[in-house]
């Protein structure tokens, strides 16, 4: 069994450059001595460098099953535990979740002011979950106020990924999803935009329409993260030649690993580091695996050890995708958010590094938060909001 070396898991000054932190800042320190076991040393790591996931599906979920009123005791109960959702904050704490983007996704049926309806519903149930559960959950809208979220023992909540479609093909749509707090956008979803291709579309951009690429500078602009994950492979990399931000994929795996067309390609995971993006590994069953049956833990374990080969330890991170999809829970490798720690002990038994772990679960996606916010300063004393519209850009393809 491999294990972490000592100095790796009690070496203060190593922990401080992967979060961002310096010491006296209220991180947890070095980790204890003695420890036996990776599953004791995972939660020891995750004390220090909490979980920042990806992408989390409970608002859509809780609308199903609930409406919109996230009073405790109106049908639910995210203080006390849920059992017919994989989320809630008792077992969010016990996984180590420091930060959770907490997904805005909407149906591809929906489109133009529904979806836009859709997501600003979505929106506004977030901000009242926050409200609700003051004690556990602190809205994040920089990196900053992730750090403080963790330092104060609260959860930060990003609202994110809100869906390609969701803007309805207008700039103006998007920055009033930036002020309501959204610091993410998935440029498509299962279908393409008008303006960008989906992996499980007919492709008709060949990436990015004109549009599309206005769409991109305009978020940049911003500092809001782009999320490639149902992108085609030509829109991923349409998108990396224009960026001047990081970008992120909230929920996918490696296609080398499972051939999954919303997969990331090796050629694409390769250039990650000029870009300084970051691609997060789902617990989804059917992009982990070739099979029909349940994936494992070490199948998740495989695809990071991929991505982290490929791309490099600063550009992998984690999306479970919990509550997203009913459909396949029950083959999920991971029961809830309390698993987190299992994921990590298998990691430590292949030897990662206490440095590529505190990445994986807290520095890297941190730095591409904060990456998006520099972009956005460099960029805001370029260029002015745009006001292109997609009938001006696009012409007849519009």
């Amino acid at each position: 069994m491999a294990d972490l070396a000592p100095a790796e898991l009690t070496d203060p000054a190593g922990a401080s450059e992967i979060s961002g932190a310096a010491p006296g800042d209220g991180s947890a320190g070095p980790l204890p001595l003695g420890l036996r076991g990776p599953l004791a040393r995972a939660r020891a790591l995750l004390a220090t460098h909490p979980v920042v996931d990806g992408c989390n599906g409970l608002p859509w979920s809780l609308r199903r099953r609930t409406g919109h009123d996230p009073t405790p005791g109106h049908r639910f109960d995210l203080d006390h535990g849920e059992t017919g959702v994989r989320t809630d904050i008792p077992r969010l704490r016990a996984g180590g979740i420091g930060g959770q983007f907490w997904s805005l996704q909407v149906p591809a049926e929906l489109t133009g002011e529904a979806a836009v309806t859709a997501t600003l519903e979505q929106i506004d149930f977030v901000h009242a979950l926050i409200r609700t559960y003051p004690g556990a959950l602190h809205l994040a809208l920089s990196a900053d106020d992730l750090t403080e979220a963790r330092d104060h023992g609260r959860i930060a909540s990003l609202l994110g990924s809100a869906a390609g479609h969701a803007i309805d093909s207008s700039l103006g749509v998007l920055r009033s999803f930036y002020r309501l707090g959204v610091r993410s956008l998935s440029l498509t979803a299962g279908r393409s935009t008008p303006w960008a291709d989906s992996a499980t579309d007919e492709p008709r951009a060949g990436g990015l329409t004109v549009f599309g690429e206005e769409v991109v500078r305009e978020m940049n602009r911003l500092g809001m993260l782009i999320d490639l994950t149902w992108c085609s492979a030509d829109t991923m990399r349409h998108t990396l030649e224009i960026t001047r931000s990081p970008v992120l994929w909230c929920h996918t795996a490696a296609r080398a690993v499972c051939a999954h067309p919303r997969n990331v390609p090796d050629e694409v995971l390769s250039l990650l580091p000029r870009n300084g993006g970051v691609c997060m590994v789902t617990f989804t069953p059917e992009h982990l695996t070739r099979g029909s049956g349940p994936a494992s833990v070490q199948d998740i374990a495989d695809h990071l050890d991929h991505i982290r080969a490929v791309a490099g330890p600063d550009h992998v991170g984690l999306g479970a995708g919990f509550d997203t999809d009913p459909a396949t829970a029950h083959r999920s490798p991971v029961p809830d958010v309390a698993g987190y720690p299992l994921l990590l002990a298998e990691l430590i038994d292949r030897g990662w590094s206490f440095r590529d772990l505190a990445g994986l679960t807290w520095g890297n996606a941190l730095r591409a938060v904060r990456g998006a916010e520099c972009a956005a300063r460099a960029a805001r004393g370029r260029r002015a909001p745009s006001t292109a519209t997609i009938e001006r850009l696009d012409g007849e393809r519009a």
